[in-house]
C-alpha cells in the first residue's frame, strides 16, 4: 500500500464474491486516501487499478523479483528502494529514565546485528538527539550548571521532530532492523519531566515501530557523566511514566530488568521472532483478472 501498511493474509481468490470482499478490505486499509494510480510490474496491475478507478502504470522490470524478496527479505534487501526499506525494517526503540542503560543496550544490539554481515552489516543506530541538543544548550549558556538550565516548549518542539527525521534517514539506509536509542514518543515523557503534564504534541505521532524496550531503573546504579541531573526520585517515577504512556498508546513493549547480560538476552529473544514474523508475506493475488 502507498503508506507502507501490509495486509498479512494469504489471498487465494477464485470467486467473484471473494474478490469483492478483498476489494472492500483493501479500501478500508487505504481509507481515507484516494487511489490515483496503481504501479506494478505484475500482470494483475490493470485489474487492481480497475478496482479503484485508478490508472494502471506497468513498471519496467529491472531484474528484481518480488517472489525472491518474499522468500528471503534479508537476502534481497539490497534490491529494495530506500522508502521500501524504511517501511519494512523492524524498528526497535530502547527507552528509559536517566542512567538506566538505554544507550549501552542499544549499542550492544546494534553491534550484534552488524556482526551478522550481509544486509545486516548496514544496521543503523539512531542516538538520542536530546543529548546533543542539551550539549548545545549548555554551551550557549556558559557558567550555568546543567541542573539550572531553563527548558521551554520550544526546546521539545525542536527535539521531537528532529529525532524522527534522523530515524527516517537511518531507516532508509539501514538493514532489516533499526535500533533507536529513544524516539519522539519518549521525548514527550522528558517534556513531562521538565514542564509537567501537557497535551501530546503532533510530533509524538511516530512511524510504526515493532517493539519498545524499556530499561528498568531498578538495579542500575546512577552514573554521573557530566550531563545528568541525578534526581533519583524522578528517575524512578519516569520508569512508571514510560510504562503508563506505552500501555495507554497501545504500543508493544517489554521491560528489561536484571544484569546487563540478562537485559540484552531478553532484548534479542524479543527481537528475533519479530524479525521472522515481519519477513513473512502473503501470496500474490490470484483469481479472475489476476492470471497471466
Amino acid at each position: 500500500m502507498g503508506d507502507g501498511r501490509a495486509i498479512q493474509r494469504r489471498v487465494r481468490l477464485k470467486r467473484r464474491p471473494v474478490l469483492d470482499r478483498h476489494r472492500v478490505r483493501l479500501r478500508g486499509t487505504l481509507a481515507p486516501s484516494e487511489v490515483d494510480a496503481v504501479f506494478s510490474g505484475d500482470d494483475y496491475c490493470t485489474e487492481l487499478a480497475r478496482w479503484f478507478g485508478a490508472v494502471p502504470v506497468r513498471s519496467v522490470r529491472t531484474g528484481e523479483s518480488s517472489t525472491a524478496v518474499r522468500r528471503d527479505l534479508a537476502g534481497e534487501w539490497h534490491q529494495l528502494a530506500p522508502a521500501t526499506r524504511a517501511g519494512l525494517t523492524t524498528r526497535v526503540v530502547v527507552l528509559g529514565a536517566e542512567s538506566t542503560g538505554t544507550t549501552t543496550v542499544a549499542d550492544i544490539l546494534t553491534r550484534h546485528y552488524v556482526a551478522r554481515g550481509g544486509a545486516w552489516a548496514a544496521t543503523q543506530y539512531v542516538p538520542g538527539y536530546g543529548r546533543e541538543y542539551t550539549e548545545l544548550k549548555s554551551a550557549a549558556n556558559p557558567g550555568v550548571d546543567i541542573n539550572e538550565l531553563s527548558w521551554n516548549e520550544a526546546d521539545f518542539d525542536a527535539i521531537g521532530p528532529e529525532q524522527t527525521r534522523r530515524e527516517e534517514l537511518a531507516a532508509r539506509a539501514g538493514s532489516p532492523v533499526l535500533i533507536c536509542d529513544t524516539d519522539a514518543f519518549a521525548t514527550a515523557i522528558w517534556k513531562r519531566r521538565y514542564l509537567g503534564v501537557q497535551s501530546s504534541p503532533a510530533w509524538t505521532a511516530v512511524p510504526p515501530r515493532t517493539v519498545y524496550l524499556l530499561t528498568d531503573h531498578a538495579g542500575v546504579p546512577w552514573h554521573d557523566d557530566g550531563m545528568r541531573e541525578g534526581d533519583l526520585a524522578v528517575r524512578a517515577a519516569m520508569t512508571e511514566w514510560f510504562a503508563e504512556a506505552l500501555t495507554t498508546a497501545g504500543h508493544s513493549w517489554v521491560l528489561l530488568t536484571g544484569s546487563l547480560k540478562e537485559r540484552v538476552d531478553v532484548a534479542i529473544r524479543t527481537i528475533e521472532p519479530l524479525l521472522a514474523l515481519r519477513a513473512r508475506f502473503g501470496e500474490p493475488l490470484h483469481g479472475p483478472g489476476f492470471e497471466p
